[in-house]
Order: C-alpha cells, then sequence, then structure tokens
C-alpha cells in the first residue's frame, strides 16, 4: 500500500474536476480525497497498491480533463489509513 498525494495546476476549478477525479476513482481499488486549493491548484489524495495510484494517475491524464491540466506534481508516501471511500472535500483545505 502507498499513498500519493498530487497537486494539479491549469485551469482546474470551476470545471467540475474534482467531480471528474472522483468518479474516475471509482474504477480503482483507491481511497481518498479531493479539493480546491485557494491557489488555484486542486489537490488529490488517494491511498491503495501502487499500481491502482499509477493507473488511478493515468486515468486523469489520459482523460477530458487532460486539457484543463497544465502541471502535476506527486509525492509518494507511506499510507495513514486515515480515509475511506474516495470524498470531494468542499472546504477547509
Amino acid at each position: 500500500m502507498k499513498r500519493i498525494e498530487a497537486f494539479y495546476s491549469g485551469r482546474v476549478h470551476g470545471v467540475g474536476f474534482r467531480a471528474a477525479t472522483q468518479s474516475l476513482a471509482r474504477g480503482f481499488d483507491v481511497v481518498g480525497t479531493v479539493c480546491n486549493v485557494p491557489d488555484g491548484r486542486v489537490h488529490v489524495v488517494a491511498e491503495g497498491a501502487q499500481q491502482e495510484l499509477e493507473d488511478f494517475l493515468q486515468a486523469i491524464a489520459e482523460s477530458d480533463l487532460a486539457g484543463y491540466i497544465k502541471e502535476r506534481s506527486v509525492q509518494w508516501s507511506e499510507p495513514r489509513g486515515d480515509v475511506k471511500g474516495f470524498k470531494i472535500i468542499h472546504e477547509g483545505y
């Protein structure tokens, strides 16, 4: 099991990025969250098997969201086990 924290920048607010990411996550054995960051980025946290996480990130990159993404950064770490399901966080980044 691994954990990723990914930040996406570009035109990622107000285009359905969070909802689309949540929908894509349902196709993988991952749990996590997605939220808008005040600086204009989107923050994705996900935990699961490394291959599932890699495939999830690839699915985002190959989805309709790709046209909105200018840059992506990903940090890998050990899982915390503090999330269940895959949720959109609407406030409180």
